[in-house]
């Protein structure tokens, strides 16, 4: 379901611009890079002024990332004065972060300032410490390696950014950009941050509590646990998939099937088959132009207010909705 958002402007000192400080360090990667540069730079007042001082910081003067060398132009000491710090993604998650740079970040963040981060910047910023106890997001695919090493934090893979006021977090790459419309929108209007999305030609801001788009892995159908049930499910989801039904499959009693797949998968298996429909619904919004109607049968939820109530809940947005986003895309 999606979560109400309230939005926290961070307004500058009197008589300037707000002051943006996007990190840079070895391994930094270019698209969370280029993301905050291009929609705080393109904020204007209604005179065309620019309303954000956006400055690429690092500890030395030139940064390796994955295809280039980058020399930038501004130290940390940058960072000192900012009112928001953007904290980019990182190429490899065991890649060492120079300890002046974690440092730099937790001040801003114990002066108040806002910090967010893009992807994997996540890793970078728990490692100051700072999420510890929150509810924080990162990319799909290395959420749970986020929880594996920061057991404290309360990681949350299923939504595009996560909003705890001065300290904020976003999913992966296209994230970043829904959460700079955020940050613009929460400091200047949503005017503004309208005319950002269109001069960048993106799209509108989505809601911070839609899920990320890929929800659901395929299961392996050798060696992993439940891995032939699992793709038996996926290759019928227009039968009835009861428990019973599954037990008989699995060779095993009611009972012992839901002990043991909560065990091994973590959820119900009714759960479990839910998320996979959605995500089975998810590809025919995407590719299709059949009805909702059609889509709800073709997924085996039998009408579409079934359909309707698991991808909202799971999603965080109607079908409709979600399929306007993509078919744009």
């Amino acid at each position: 379901m999606a979560r109400k958002t309230t939005f926290v402007g961070f307004a500058p000192r009197s008589g300037r611009r707000h002051r943006v400080a996007v990190v840079a360090f070895d391994g930094v990667v270019l698209g969370d890079l280029s993301t905050p540069c291009e929609l705080f730079g393109r904020a204007k007042d209604a005179e065309g002024r620019a309303l954000y001082d956006v400055r690429v910081c690092s500890k030395e003067l030139q940064v390796d990332s994955e295809h280039v060398a980058l020399r930038v132009p501004w130290r940390l000491s940058f960072v000192r004065s900012a009112d928001t710090v953007i904290v980019p993604g990182v190429d490899h998650l065991d890649r060492p972060i120079p300890a002046e740079l974690l440092r730099t970040i937790r001040r801003a963040i114990d002066r108040g300032a806002r910090v967010a981060s893009i992807c994997s910047g996540a890793f970078v910023l728990a490692a100051t410490g700072a999420l510890d106890g929150r509810r924080a997001t990162t990319h799909w695919h290395s959420a749970v390696e986020l929880s594996r090493r920061h057991p404290s934090i309360d990681v949350d893979p299923n939504v595009l950014y996560v909003d705890t006021g001065n300290i904020l977090t976003s999913a992966g790459a296209a994230a970043g950009l829904d959460l700079c419309l955020h940050l613009v929108r929460g400091d200047f209007g949503a005017q503004v941050a309208a005319e950002v999305a269109r001069a960048a030609v993106v799209p509108l801001e989505r809601s911070g509590g839609q899920a990320q788009f890929i929800i659901h892995e395929p299961p392996a159908p050798d060696g992993a646990p439940f891995g032939e049930l699992l793709v038996w499910v996926e290759q019928h989801l227009r039968r009835e998939l009861s428990l019973e039904v599954l037990a008989s499959r699995a060779g095993m009693s009611p009972r012992t099937l839901s002990r043991r797949f909560r065990e091994r998968m973590g959820s119900t298996p009714a759960a479990w088959i839910g998320r996979v429909r959605v995500r089975r619904a998810q590809q025919l919004l995407e590719t299709t132009d059949l009805s909702v109607e059609r889509i709800a049968a073709e997924v085996g939820f039998g009408s579409s207010t079934v359909l309707r109530d698991h991808f909202s809940r799971i999603a965080g947005i109607s079908p409709q909705a979600y399929r306007r986003s993509f078919r744009s895309a």
